[in-house]
């Protein structure tokens, strides 16, 4: 007997080596225990089966549940005056250099209580809700002191809690260089690592470590300590990698083993190779790309044909990428990037899972794997990426 059962529906599994999207027509899909126990066409339905709800999906395609992997979504404040300095011919990099960008988030966000910032966050995730997304991974990073850091990771756990969305959080102390530790890096990195790291693996607070590598940000050799601290504590890393400038990012995350290289749009043949090698998942984020109104796109045909995992996310923060629609990232993906509807929709489903270490339990409609899913009234996959901005499920069912 199944918990649930949808009859009449198109299935885009996201499986790998199928037939496009994986696909199923005239399918069916049985949930058991929050787990999806039948995928597969009507035709193979076991004979008389019961199921406690029956919905009849009337033709509609079944997808899994978005994966959001990389987010900035707990901060406070807003930075629509920066927005429109940057229309005005000021650059990100002359901003962020005169104490604007990730540091004003950073005075607004330790102004905050956990409670200011949860609330905040809940606007911002409910929309993300609405698209699709079933699974949300959200980075601290504007606190960059102990208390700040921490106060943002429970604010994160408890706004996806209070959506009902499930939840990967990062600590991103490497973010940027507080005014506390102004001219001196290598003592804020030695905080980072000999503090920080510890008491939030203590607290069991982060899944993942970040880092910013990057000329504006830390070194190569500053972001190997942080991900050494991290490695020493059980916890895997990510990488802020080559957006603004070519530092061998991609090859440095990759030489940790670490679930994703995040941006990329400088990123060498090298790197390429090297997350090729280590499966490290490139997370590619078009809505920083095109809110910094950059021209350099990432290596998208040299990592399709390396191999290389490619995942879509909103980026969603208060500066470089104010996005709140994953679907607009797989249209942004396709158009700006060169990306195909369906390594787009793989991006949000079943490589976005990658990107969290999450592909065993989550990003396809696989017998086995937790029942998140989404139904559209659509008549092909390609439609969620060909319209812009995204069209609503008509269903979600979500087990988080």
């Amino acid at each position: 007997m199944f918990d649930t059962l949808l009859r009449n529906v198109n299935i885009a599994t996201m499986a790998d080596g199928r037939a496009p999207y994986g696909a199923i027509e005239s399918g069916a899909i049985g949930v058991k225990d929050g787990r999806l126990a039948f995928v597969g066409p009507m035709a193979e339905l076991p004979a008389g089966l019961s199921a406690a709800e029956e919905i009849d999906g009337n033709d509609m395609w079944a997808f899994p549940g978005f994966v959001d992997c990389h987010t900035h979504i707990v901060y406070g404040g807003n930075r629509a005056r920066e927005f429109e300095e940057r229309l005005n011919g000021v650059s990100y990099e002359e901003i962020a250099r005169r104490g604007g960008g990730i540091l004003s988030t950073v005075k607004n966000t330790r102004a905050a209580s956990v409670e200011e910032l949860t609330a905040s966050a809940v606007k911002r995730l409910k929309r993300l809700a609405a698209d699709g997304v079933t699974t949300v991974e959200i980075k601290s990073g504007y606190g960059l002191t102990l208390d700040d850091e921490l106060k943002m990771l429970r604010a994160a756990k408890a706004a996806a809690e209070e959506v009902g969305l499930r939840v990967r959080t990062t600590f991103l102390g490497a973010h940027a260089l507080p005014p506390e530790f102004k001219d001196d890096k290598d003592g804020y990195i030695a905080h980072v690592c000999d503090v920080m790291i510890p008491a939030v693996a203590k607290e069991g607070l982060a899944d993942a470590v970040d880092a910013f590598c990057e000329g504006i940000a830390f070194s190569a050799e500053q972001t190997a300590r942080v991900f050494d601290a991290a490695k020493a504590h059980g916890i895997r890393v990510k990488l802020h990698a080559d957006q603004l400038s070519d530092l061998s990012g991609g090859a440095l995350a990759a030489s940790y083993q670490a679930l994703s290289a995040d941006h990329l749009e400088y990123a060498s043949a090298t790197s390429v190779r090297a997350m090729a090698d280590t499966g490290t998942v490139a997370v590619l984020l078009p809505g920083a790309f095109y809110v910094l109104q950059e021209t350099k796109r990432p290596p998208v045909e040299m990592m399709r044909q390396a191999g290389v995992h490619m995942a879509l996310a909103t980026d969603a923060n208060p500066g470089s990428s104010p996005v709140l629609s994953l679907q607009l990232m797989l249209h942004m993906g396709c158009t700006l990037f060169g990306m195909t509807p369906e390594e787009a929709l793989r991006g949000i489903t079943l490589n976005g899972a990658r990107a969290l270490g999450l592909e065993q339990d989550l990003g396809t409609l696989e017998e086995g794997k937790q029942a998140d899913i989404l139904l559209f009234d659509i008549s092909e996959p390609a439609e969620l990426a060909y319209y812009v901005g995204g069209i609503s499920p008509n269903r979600i069912i979500s087990h988080p």
